[in-house]
């Protein structure tokens, strides 16, 4: 088995300061970044903080920035990096530091608990709902979101501004909305909330978030372009305008 040491600059501070230091570690064939933190830990920096849990690129705990770019350490293999390469591990930048490569991501699970959970018509019992495979497979893949938040540490919108936190979910759960927009049997007016609740107006579709899902998720072209689509029809398109007003006057009736 190939052995040799590798350079690592690890962020290693707290939420007032804090700095990059170097380190040489020793690296073995086949392991990723997480195995070499957990080293580091072992032999150099026992109070080295990170979060981790699975290792298996499926908790999305491990979530930091390798060389810049959002990542899960577990998924990053070493080989992707020349033995005299220096890779430097950073917190994700969007979330405020908690100690080392640990960070504060409560603002995901506020957000989280601002998108309405799944509406069914009044009336209807869960044993009575009914969909069609086209639309059970249509969200599918948003279902398989592990909530790293590497899309939304990623996301520019709330990464170089801090101050559009309060109006704008991220593209996690305005994927989310999108998801339960696409549901045949969810009643709640999901494309006005995303707009003027969640923010929709602000993502410029750059299509980061689907960059650095680990998951694959085309997230931008699936749901949220299509959400903005649904959105601008309602509000811009005379006959979707219409038909939503006759609509909604048969339901007062």
């Amino acid at each position: 088995m190939m052995s040799y040491k590798a350079n690592f600059r690890v962020w290693r501070g707290d939420v007032d300061s804090g700095e990059l230091r170097d380190y040489t570690v020793e690296v073995n064939e086949g392991e990723v970044v997480l195995d070499i933190i957990h080293r580091l830990q072992a032999t150099q920096a026992p109070d080295l903080a990170v979060r981790w849990n699975c290792k298996a690129g499926k908790c999305g705990s491990c979530s930091a920035e390798i060389n810049g770019r959002p990542r899960l350490l577990c998924m990053t293999r070493m080989s992707t990096f020349s033995a005299e390469e220096t890779i430097t591990v950073t917190p994700m930048r969007t979330f405020p530091v908690v100690r080392d490569l640990v960070t504060d991501v409560s603002f995901n699970y506020t957000k989280a608990r601002q998108v309405p959970s799944f509406t069914p018509p009044e009336g209807l019992k869960a044993g009575e709902y009914r969909m069609e495979q086209v639309d059970v497979e249509r969200s599918q893949e948003f279902r398989k979101c592990i909530e790293c938040f590497l899309c939304q540490n990623t996301c520019h919108v709330i990464r170089d501004f801090e101050d559009n936190k309060p109006a704008f979910s991220g593209p996690r759960y305005l994927m989310r909305i999108a998801e339960l927009d696409m549901h045949p049997l969810d009643v709640a007016d999901r494309q006005k909330a995303a707009q003027e609740e969640h923010g929709l107006g602000y993502c410029n579709i750059t299509k980061c978030c689907t960059d650095v899902c680990p998951e694959h998720i085309k997230i931008t072209d699936n749901a949220l372009i299509p959400m903005k689509e649904r959105v601008a029809d309602r509000k811009y398109d005379p006959l979707v305008w219409l038909g939503d007003k006759i609509l909604r006057r048969g339901k007062t009736q």
